[in-house]
């Protein structure tokens, strides 16, 4: 996996011999998010929620947002995000500023 962001450094990782068969055999998909849909959905959950997650948790819900999760076919039950906060390094929370007022 190639992480060219700072900010999403929480999902930049290998893929282990244990955890390989496990995707290979459960995950359909793989979608690809922009580091704008994932400042949006940062920015949307801080927001509306009042939840302080980091960059990498909006990763799940950009995807979850994005059109080509729309085009996903309507047989999927079950979706799953983790918002979780514990890496957040709020001196470096400046990077979403500029979305200020700008999310839908």
């Amino acid at each position: 996996m190639t992480v060219t962001s700072p900010r999403s450094e929480g999902i930049k990782t290998s893929i282990g011999p244990n955890t390989w068969p496990i995707i290979r055999d459960l995950v359909d998909d793989v979608l690809i998010v922009s580091e704008e849909e994932i400042k949006r959905a940062t920015w949307l959950v801080w927001e509306r929620m009042k939840l302080l997650i980091e960059p990498t948790a909006g990763v799940g819900l950009a995807a979850v947002l994005s059109e080509q999760f729309q085009a996903v076919p309507g047989d999927v039950q079950n979706v799953c995000i983790v918002l979780c906060g514990g890496n957040v390094d709020l001196r470096s929370l400046t990077w979403l500023t500029d979305l200020s007022g700008k999310a839908e």
